[in-house]
């Protein structure tokens, strides 16, 4: 029997603790040959993930280096899929969300004329400048792609909004499939602050702020809302992994850094984060995935940010967008901690982003298409 060659291609820590599941799941079915290309866009942070999954790529061009810009990422990304595409010669080429990683690894497909899966797609803000590069990003990955997964039906009708209507399929989003490896009853943390960390009598909120688009000003505010956050509420213990982008660091540790009760931590591990979250109690972010992954487990999530390209999760009362303003954001949290009727309807409201086997529809969308195109 002939076998499809599907090749993954990511290159980010967030990408890879979506798509992992996803190489998991392909791995399972004999009619594929399961391939793996890493493109090392982020480097340690993606080490790790692929090391909690298992997952061993079979290419690793590892094109990280100092002072990469949005430009040598692109560009670096098509010469090495220009040599190795001809080699490999898959028969479809499945890329991820909205990373320059994607995007360049979907542009070198199609320059070979190599068919493209995306995975989480159709996810759109209408402004290509926030999140910025993300929205571009989706939109030219979207005119390049031949089949669409995407998570729930709210990204289907946008991809119909921009005549796109053939091969989509909703799925739900693979993040949740993550959570069959990573989250454990019993797990020991490996990070030395979270260790310290008594989750059984305080209540712990996960924070994450590090988007370009909130540098400056803007973060400026979320940190001195989370300031007096903790100040008026004695029970709260914030846990902070800051990213190591040096502007980011300047404002957190200037702002948070002598606080008691915020923990400011490295970016941790996969395996630590979905633990922290599975044990807190609010969520604070401006990153994608955390509001895909707080409602999983029943936890509300306090969007950083003025506008989100997942309104299911705000439909639905998971999220909550709060903007980027000091008191918009102390206002809706606060709330959260000291309103219980406020806080239950957003932890009881149901997950839209899916069951958890998101990877095996996937695969069975891209076997049924095979047996016709391959």
């Amino acid at each position: 029997m002939k076998k499809i060659k599907v090749l993954s291609i990511f290159g980010t820590r967030p990408e890879a603790i979506k798509m992992c599941p996803l190489v998991k799941e392909l791995d399972k079915h004999e009619e594929i040959e399961n391939i793996v290309c890493v493109t090392g866009q982020h480097r340690q942070m993606l080490d790790q993930v692929l090391d909690i999954f298992q997952v061993i790529p079979d290419y690793d061009l590892k094109l990280m280096k100092d002072k990469q810009t949005l430009t040598t990422i692109t560009t670096d990304v098509l010469i090495s899929l220009e040599k190795l595409l001809p080699e490999i010669k898959p028969d479809l080429v499945l890329v991820h969300g909205d990373t320059t990683t994607s995007a360049s690894a979907a542009l070198a497909s199609f320059y070979q004329q190599i068919p493209v899966g995306h995975v989480e797609a159709g996810l759109r803000t209408y402004d290509i400048y926030s999140p910025f590069p993300e929205e571009m990003n989706r939109k030219i990955i979207s005119q390049i792609t031949e089949l669409f997964f995407a998570p729930t039906e709210n990204n289907k009708k946008n991809l119909e909004k921009e005549n796109i209507y053939k091969n989509i399929f909703v799925t739900g989003n693979t993040v949740i499939d993550a959570f069959q490896y990573t989250v454990k009853e019993n797990y020991q943390f490996k990070n030395n602050v979270l260790k310290e960390i008594d989750f059984d009598n305080s209540r712990i909120v996960l924070m994450t702020a590090h988007r370009r688009e909130n540098l400056g000003k803007p973060l400026e505010n979320i940190c001195k809302a989370v300031k007096r956050i903790v100040e008026n509420n004695k029970d709260i213990q914030i846990v902070y992994p800051v990213h190591l982008n040096p502007a980011v660091r300047e404002t957190v540790f200037e702002i948070l850094g002598n606080e008691e009760r915020i923990y400011l931590t490295d970016p941790i591990d996969v395996e630590d984060m979905h633990n922290v979250m599975s044990r807190s109690f609010l969520v604070m972010t401006d990153s994608g995935g955390l509001q895909e992954e707080g409602p999983h487990f029943g936890i509300p999530v306090v969007v950083l940010r003025t506008e989100t390209e997942r309104p299911e999760a705000v439909e639905a009362g998971t999220v909550q967008v709060a903007g980027v303003r000091e008191e918009e954001i102390y206002t809706i949290v606060n709330r959260l901690l000291n309103d219980r009727e406020a806080y239950q309807k957003m932890a009881r409201a149901v997950n839209p982003y899916g069951d958890g086997h998101a990877s095996e529809r996937i695969t069975e969308e891209i076997i049924k298409w095979s047996k016709i195109h391959v």
